[in-house]
């Protein structure tokens, strides 16, 4: 199983929101950097890095700080957060970005999504955050109508070049109450998409438990910034590929 740690950037700095909420922000680095640097350091092969300010209004502030951590970590990483037309997903891949993570565009226009997924093969990722098992756009501060296990079989039956999906459950994020395993399980066998497990992940216990599951990967967030986990240890019962 793959794991990802998480870098949160708002404002340039590294921070961590609790279930998505702007106004419960913890800022762990001025310089996100060090940060990359600290877990490269742990022994992970990757990073998932998300764009706060262009989740929730589509502005791209952190391209800057996002290239640096590229090129400085010399990680697989990838990045969601405002990413909504080609222009966009060109200028992160140019910056050595692994995979681009789409989330609000593809839920307003899946066959958009799924012709990008198809002219840069394996290279996208399905970003779908649920709360209540609907799917939630724009940072999170609005909530669709459209199910998420729906959204993932449209996009399955439209390309078969998608890369992974990453589900995000809003309830769990930041909170350290561990995943929703019961709608990742729903998830997982709903598509034959490699699905990501992302909030919540807080015990080597869940760690366990997703690989029983044989979660394709799991993106740790929280939790290894306050101590509740050990990246080191994570990796060491996680086998990097």
């Amino acid at each position: 199983m793959q794991i990802w740690p998480a870098i949160d950037l708002l404002g340039g700095k590294c921070v961590r929101l609790q279930q998505g909420d702007y106004n419960r922000e913890t800022v762990f680095a001025d310089d996100p950097t060090t940060m990359a640097a600290q877990w490269k350091q742990a022994g992970t092969k990757y990073l998932h890095l998300v764009d706060l300010d262009g989740a929730k209004d589509g502005s791209q502030v952190n391209g800057d700080v996002i290239g640096r951590i590229v090129e400085q970590s010399g990680l697989e990483c990838q990045v969601g957060g405002g990413i909504r037309s080609e222009e966009t997903i060109v200028r992160l891949l140019e910056l050595g970005l692994s995979r681009v993570i789409v989330g609000t565009r593809a839920l307003r226009d899946p066959e958009w999504f799924a012709a990008m997924a198809d002219k840069y093969p394996q290279q996208l990722v399905l970003g779908i955050d649920a709360r209540n098992g609907m799917v939630a756009t724009d940072g999170w501060l609005e909530t669709s109508t459209t199910p998420a296990v729906a959204l993932a079989k449209q996009v399955e039956q439209l390309s078969s070049a998608v890369a992974a999906i990453v589900y995000t459950d809003i309830a769990r994020d930041g909170m350290l109450a561990g995943p929703n395993f019961e709608q990742l399980a729903e998830m997982q066998q709903a598509t034959a998409i490699p699905v990501v497990c992302s909030g919540g992940v807080t015990s080597m216990s869940d760690i366990e438990r997703l690989l029983e599951m044989q979660t394709h990967a799991a993106i740790v967030g929280r939790a290894i910034y306050d101590g509740h986990l050990d990246l080191a240890s994570v990796l060491a019962v996680c086998p990097q590929s």
